[in-house]
């Protein structure tokens, strides 16, 4: 055998044995948020197969070989929900790797690379034929609900996430369609944040913001009134921030 110091790359490659290694498995799962009849709600699929039978997850799955690990979020959003997600409004939120964290670690550890994602209020999931039912839940109903793994403690760390987020970035443009009112805007930062926001300042604040909203031709009715429409601007960082209120 080759000294260590002498080797070259292919002739490690070519003595490498990962069976002396022990096995890991990485999944990827992803915490889909949107606005149902004005609650904050994730995205869950009940698991029709082991481990975890019964229980509530997250969307997700194993990495392909030929995949990054967003990629692979997508895949099985897409295959457990029938939902697609814009690029744009998906992050890493961290890597999950307690031993313990899944019930198969007894054989393989496995790692989970979670994700966030924010989407407008979709369709009703709808998951393909091998899957189990998926559905959004309002976030008071979560308690008590069989969820599998830490799934819970994703989803806590993925709230948590999002509420900071919606202080410095422009990411609550991510719940709304491409045309929004800047009371449909405020509605979300109310609903998330669960706080009343007076709705001159909220506008006078939003204005201010180089570059986070951007007005149209367009008019909404709301509530008998006609208010103009804007759309997501240019920027992603929110200067100055907008603190939620204490």
């Amino acid at each position: 055998m080759i000294e260590a110091r002498d080797q070259t790359e292919a002739d490690f490659l070519d003595d490498y044995d990962p069976a002396r290694y022990p096995s890991f498995g990485v999944t990827a799962d992803v915490a889909v948020f949107t606005i149902v009849d004005r609650k904050l709600s994730v995205l869950l699929v009940e698991r029709v197969k082991q481990p975890q039978r019964g229980r509530w997850a997250l969307p997700g799955g194993f990495l392909a070989t030929d995949e990054s690990a967003e990629q692979t979020a997508r895949r099985h959003l897409l295959e457990e929900s029938g939902l697609h997600v814009d690029p744009s409004h998906l992050e890493q939120l961290r890597t999950y790797s307690t031993p313990g964290r899944d019930p198969r670690d007894a054989k393989v550890r496995v790692v989970s690379i979670a994700h966030v994602a924010l989407i407008p209020e979709p369709d009703t999931p709808v998951a393909a034929d091998d899957r189990g039912e998926a559905r959004f839940w309002p976030l008071d109903e979560l308690i008590g609900l069989p969820l599998a793994f830490d799934h819970a403690e994703i989803i806590t760390e993925a709230i948590d996430r999002v509420r900071s987020k919606l202080e410095y970035t422009t990411v609550a443009t991510g719940f709304l369609e491409d045309a929004f009112t800047l009371g449909e805007l405020r509605d979300i930062y109310e609903i998330v944040w669960g706080v009343e926001l007076d709705s001159a300042n909220f506008a006078r604040k939003i204005r201010a913001i180089p570059g986070f909203v951007s007005p149209t031709e367009g008019r909404r009715k709301t509530s008998g009134r006609s208010a103009q429409l804007y759309v997501a601007g240019d920027t992603h960082w929110m200067l100055p921030p907008m603190l939620r209120p204490a």
